[in-house]
């Protein structure tokens, strides 16, 4: 098997990831993306999201569907039956070496497990120990929610996210993406950094605890002032902003375009531009103060304008002179060289397919040690004895453990660089 390549600037980062599906993993995708040592520890049946696919059509394999794919490569993955004593103990072992440990599993399930904070930061006190659920752990606060199972939509709606997305007032509606996955995700990556920055300079490690429904909630901040300031208790608003205008989505004559022009020199530019002058005839009419008095007869107007013209043509005209990006499906985004120069579809191996399988890259470019997607997804325990061996495991003790089941080796892959 080949030697873990180091990159990026976190690549002396060794991170034991136990979660699954999409929060947590996306968490620890953004370590691994800028270097960090990411041991993803699985069960001999695997991440669920294994399961979920899409494959492409000739694989028979079906271990690396697109899901697992896009937020797990770059990792590492070890094989080990967490239920069994053996596995267990190795896992102790593994966490011995590591600076960090991650988990999203419900509320006490660790601790049952006998592997809670407490117990590992015995072995290891520098151990920042990261954990990442629906309403969050009883150490930093508890609630009647604390042992509620929860997924996206269940932040989403919680967190206030949908309460103020939607077309009208009436019709809360969920955000398209898995946000209520993914933002959390990213405040625990955060999270992470920082209590490693804290136990490298103090050698005392520390419990993150991240809530889904916090996250959403810290994301939607707005609503906040909105409701305690402004005395006000939003509702959805469509595709425009509650305070300004224009700031928003407009009809285009082939689909739709968004334009945010609040200043007066940029809304007069897009009037120009757009052979609108009508819409400047009366000056109190091109005022900031009055166009946020008068939000809906601007939406209308300008929607009224923007409806003539392709989206190729209003790009044409107040692209770069104007704040606007037409609305675009993966398709347009596959097309657009904008995406290529930004290395933002990377391709990676495919195991089972004769395709390799592009996935979203790495959005923060760092110049003196930039990260970037050098790996496919693991296979269900392709590093398992490198993993062990580094942790001072003998050719036969893992032997041993393969052999009693508390640990599993995938035998026929390799670490493959893009």
């Amino acid at each position: 098997m080949a030697e873990r390549r180091t990159f990026g600037a976190l690549s002396d980062i060794r991170v034991i990831d136990l979660t699954q599906a999409l929060a947590g993993p996306f968490g620890t995708m953004m370590l691994a993306d800028h270097g960090a040592d990411v041991i993803k520890i699985e069960a001999p049946s695997g991440d669920i999201s294994r399961g979920a696919g899409p494959y492409f059509p000739d694989d028979e394999q079906k271990t690396h569907g697109g899901y697992f794919q896009s937020i797990n490569r770059n990792k590492r993955s070890v094989g080990l039956d967490l239920k069994s004593e053996r596995g267990r103990s190795a896992f102790m072992d593994l966490v011995e070496g590591a600076d960090v440990v991650v988990e999203n599993f419900r509320h006490g399930v660790m601790d049952k497990l006998g592997l809670s904070y407490e117990t590992l930061k015995e072995r290891n006190p520098k151990l920042v120990y990261a954990c990442l659920r629906g309403f969050g752990d009883a150490r930093t606060g508890s609630s009647e929610y604390i042992d509620w199972p929860a997924f996206d939509v269940v932040a989403q709606a919680m967190g206030g996210l949908m309460s103020v997305t939607g077309p009208d007032a009436e019709t809360p509606t969920k955000v398209g993406p898995g946000i209520g996955d993914i933002a959390p995700g990213m405040f625990m990556a955060f999270g992470i950094l920082a209590a490693v920055h804290h136990a490298r300079n103090t050698g005392e490690g520390q419990f993150v605890d991240v809530s889904m429904v916090d996250g959403v909630l810290a994301v939607s901040e707005r609503i906040v002032y909105q409701h305690y300031i402004g005395g006000a208790t939003p509702h959805p608003e469509g595709s425009h902003h509650p305070f300004i205008a224009p700031f928003g989505m407009f009809p285009a004559a082939d689909g739709h375009v968004t334009i945010a022009a609040p200043q007066d020199v940029f809304y007069r530019t897009l009037c120009r531009q757009l052979d609108a002058g009508h819409l400047l005839e009366n000056e109190d009419e091109v005022k900031v103060g009055w166009r946020m008095a008068n939000r809906q007869k601007v939406i209308q107007a300008l929607g009224e304008v923007t409806a003539k013209f392709t989206k190729a043509e209003i790009k044409r005209r107040i692209g770069g002179k104007v704040p606007m990006g037409s609305v675009m499906d993966m398709a347009d985004i596959a097309a657009d060289p904008y995406f290529a120069a930004r290395d933002m579809l990377p391709e990676i191996e495919a195991p089972g397919s004769r395709s390799r399988a592009p996935v979203a890259g790495t959005p923060v470019k760092l110049t003196q040690t930039p990260g970037g997607v050098h790996r496919r997804g693991p296979h269900i325990g392709e590093h398992t004895r490198a993993v062990l061996h580094e942790a001072g495991y003998s050719q036969d003790q893992i032997d041993e453990l393969l052999a009693l089941g508390s640990a599993c080796q995938h035998t026929e892959g390799d670490e493959t660089d893009v």
